[in-house]
């Protein structure tokens, strides 16, 4: 189905990483098929006039239900807290909140509520965002000098 994935098949509930570029990736929650094509619910933008971010954020976001070809034909399963924390179950947690979510006004940020965050919080019901701490790693021992000497 998608290369790179951890398994031939996703499973409802799986977190879908969708590489963007070297830095990036989307992502969102394999829901399942319907007529036999395969969903995922994902934090988007709503239309193209809030594609652009202002200071990394979006007001006219939401989760869509989109075929997953249509988010990206590259992707892999990405369940990255498996082993720290259980996974909720789908059908009786995870996908009443993907119903309840879909359609509502969410602001996207891409520091506190990105994609990641919406889909670790909706498989583990906690927000979590790594390709965010990589960039944290990276920012603050460079401003950890700084700081120290009372320079900012």
């Amino acid at each position: 189905m998608g290369l790179g994935s951890s398994h031939p098949k996703p499973f409802p509930g799986d977190i879908l990483e969708f590489p963007l570029n070297k830095y990036f990736s989307h992502f969102g929650i394999y829901y399942g098929e319907r007529d036999g094509v395969p969903y995922v619910a994902h934090l988007t933008c709503r239309d193209s006039e809030t594609k652009l971010l202002l200071f990394g954020r979006a007001l006219r976001s939401e989760v869509k239900l989109d075929p997953v070809e249509l988010v990206g034909r590259r992707y892999k399963v990405r369940n990255l807290l498996d082993e720290v924390h259980p996974p909720r179950d789908f059908y009786s947690l995870v996908k009443p909140a993907i119903d309840d979510m879909i359609g509502r006004d969410v602001t996207f940020d891409i520091l506190f509520h990105n994609s990641e965050h919406q889909a670790t919080l909706f498989r583990y019901g906690l927000k979590k965002s790594t390709q965010i701490e990589k960039v944290y790693a990276q920012i603050l021992p460079t401003w950890k000098k700084p700081f120290e000497k009372k320079k900012l």
